[in-house]
């Protein structure tokens, strides 16, 4: 099971603001992406990647996960990028334009080179149209290397397709489908991209239901203001994790010993439901401590 921590807003942060990284250490997002690609124009790329790793060594940051997404190894940035993050200890790399179970192996390779721990988490960009025909290829390198996440990068999708932006998104449902049934087979987190229209605060609230809805673990944002509302939508509900403990005492009572089917607070509930009733008090239970590490 992938480890359980909150990670219900993820939020970009450009790598070359040093006021933005600092800011950062004050947001309540679950994680945050130091971002030296899109973000970051390319004659800051070295002195964005001096700085974000000098943050990451530095601390600060409390309970944020922190992520440093790095520049394609095709570009001239990229492998020095690599190096650099790996000495700099965050809990993952975020890797872009990834297209094949290769690419996965590479980059693995790459880091164990570059001395990142074991610990060292693998994220990877899900942009292109070759990436969503090879899903399964990639997450099935999981089984043997580093590779612990998925983000869909919802606007290259988009681009690359040549195709427009539907604000109910049914053009990128296929997508979206297919990479979260990679990664639940693989055990890797995946999350939602991004939604563009920082001043439309309803419409980021249907976007966000509706990607907890398709499953997602959380989802990607690109201003502080989206962040409250992403916790709160991503968070269980209080009602659901009081059903889950329900359900996980009612399993573990003596009388019930050897019962694949129990009726609990009215509701007929099979094993099955018992493990998502576990996954789901865990969830509530490490946004609980995370809020606490942040009070």
């Amino acid at each position: 099971m992938s480890d359980i921590r909150p990670r219900r807003s993820v939020l970009y942060m450009p790598g070359a603001n040093e006021r933005a990284l600092e800011k950062a250490k004050t947001l309540q997002a679950d994680s945050l992406i130091l971002d030296l690609e899109d973000a970051v124009a390319p004659e800051a790329k070295v002195e964005a990647r001096d700085r974000v790793c000098g943050v990451v060594k530095a601390g600060g940051y409390g309970p944020r996960e922190l992520i440093i997404r790095i520049n394609g190894q095709d570009t001239e940035w990229g492998k020095a990028d690599l190096k650099a993050a790996a000495h700099a200890k965050p809990d993952a790399i975020l890797a872009p334009k990834v297209t094949s179970g290769d690419d996965i192996r590479w980059l693995d390779e790459a880091l164990s080179e570059a001395g990142a721990s074991a610990s060292l988490g693998l994220w990877v960009m899900i942009e292109t149209p070759l990436s969503i025909l090879n899903l399964k290829d990639i997450a099935s390198t999981a089984q043997t290397t580093r590779l612990s996440g998925f983000v869909m990068g919802s606007n290259d999708l988009i681009k690359d397709f040549r195709a427009e932006p539907m604000p109910s998104r049914e053009n990128l449902a296929a997508c979206y489908t297919l990479a979260i049934a990679a990664a639940r087979a693989y055990d890797l987190l995946v999350f939602d991209g991004v939604y563009n229209d920082i001043a439309n605060a309803e419409g980021f609230a249907a976007e966000s239901k509706q990607a907890k809805a398709f499953g997602f673990d959380g989802k990607t944002l690109i201003h502080p203001t989206q962040v409250e509302p992403c916790n709160t939508i991503f968070a269980p509900p209080a009602e659901a994790v009081q059903q889950s403990r329900d359900v996980i005492a009612a399993f573990a009572d003596p009388a019930n010993a050897g019962k694949g089917v129990l009726k609990v607070n009215g509701k007929m509930t099979e094993l099955l439901h018992l493990a998502q009733a576990k996954r789901l008090v865990a969830v509530a239970e490490a946004i609980a401590a995370r809020e606490t590490a942040n009070a």
